[in-house]
């Protein structure tokens, strides 16, 4: 029986290169692969279904799954995962000092709805006090090629979201003493998003905390989060007529997520034989962080569920049944 033919959107990080060049493949499946950024990914898959299988903004799922678009059912392979929080970014003039000083000040982001930003306000509020409606968003998006344009999001009673205009960035406002603060900012200039100034390197900018690694760290011994970015999905009518694809989708990417943590391994071995590393380092340098499947991340996808209920980007608390494959429930 030949290969089912199906169209796959991905991006490119060393979780997904094992399937993007064929070192790994899916049983039963022949990809027609498209390497994309997930903004004009996820803005493509929201507005027009145009990939069988691809990735998704975790938050972005949640919220259509919550209006009964049901388009599409999730896959639990997640290969983006950071302390989003720990990545917000102020000018150094508006003297920022904690999380604290946000209340009141203008804070820039690409996709208020974007997981990213969902985690970093979620953190805010349950970790330092500081709710949505205590700042005044920005967001640099274009209705017509944004994910909130997509899927007819409007703001959440008491928040406050400006548009940035056209001919503006988040950069260029920043710098220009527009707005105070930035998260999830994302330096790619094309399609979706336009800001191109490396702001992490700017003399007049610097991060919210002090040590953004020392803030993940204390976030994650506090939580056990290890916060979840992308999920994957696919059209509920492929996986109606083929419900097994689901599953040799979650072992395959799992076969690639061997490969790169075995390359991972080789790359620290390298520093860790010259000796030239701590000795206290070795132990998380090979520690395992990036896990499939629903057991081992359930806790942290219904933190995600949580923030999004109490932010208002959906109006319950969504259920792993909701979201994912009933055959991949018990992953």
């Amino acid at each position: 029986m030949a290969d089912l033919q199906l169209s796959l959107a991905i991006t490119s990080n060393p979780r997904t290169w094992p399937i993007v060049d064929g070192r790994v493949n899916v049983d039963g499946v022949d990809f027609a692969k498209t390497v994309l950024g997930p903004a004009e990914m996820f803005w493509r898959q929201l507005s027009f279904a145009e990939f069988d299988v691809s990735e998704m903004s975790m938050s972005e799922l949640m919220m259509i799954r919550s209006r009964g678009d049901d388009r599409f059912v999730g896959v639990p392979v997640f290969t983006t995962r950071r302390f989003y929080h720990a990545g917000m970014l102020v000018r150094k003039a508006a003297r920022i000092e904690s999380p604290a000083d946000l209340k009141g000040k203008r804070v820039g982001v690409p996709e208020y709805v974007q997981t990213a930003a969902l985690w970093t306000r979620g953190v805010l509020e349950n970790e330092f006090g500081i709710a949505p409606k205590d700042m005044t968003f920005f967001m640099e998006r274009l209705p017509a090629r944004s994910h909130a344009g997509a899927i007819g999001f409007t703001a959440p009673p008491g928040v406050t979201i400006n548009q940035i205009p056209a001919e503006q960035s988040i950069a260029s406002m920043l710098l220009a003493g527009e707005l105070d603060a930035c998260m999830a900012f994302n330096r790619n200039p094309g399609l979706i998003d336009r800001s191109d100034v490396d702001l992490a390197n700017h003399p007049d900018i610097k991060p919210l905390f002090s040590d953004p690694g020392a803030e993940g760290q204390r976030y994650y011994a506090k939580s056990g989060i290890y916060p979840i970015n992308h999920g994957m999905v696919v059209k509920r009518a492929v996986f109606e007529r083929h419900p097994w694809v689901v599953i040799n989708i979650l072992k395959a990417f799992g076969r690639a997520n061997d490969i790169a943590e075995a390359e991972r391994r080789e790359h620290v071995a390298y520093h860790l034989e010259t000796g030239l590393v701590a000795a206290d380092y070795r132990k998380p340098l090979a520690t395992r962080l990036i896990h499939y499947g629903l057991k081992a991340n359930r806790a942290t996808l219904e933190t995600a569920a949580k923030y999004s209920n109490q932010q208002g980007l959906t109006p319950r608390v969504m259920t792993m049944a909701e979201l994912f494959a009933a055959n991949a429930l018990e992953s």
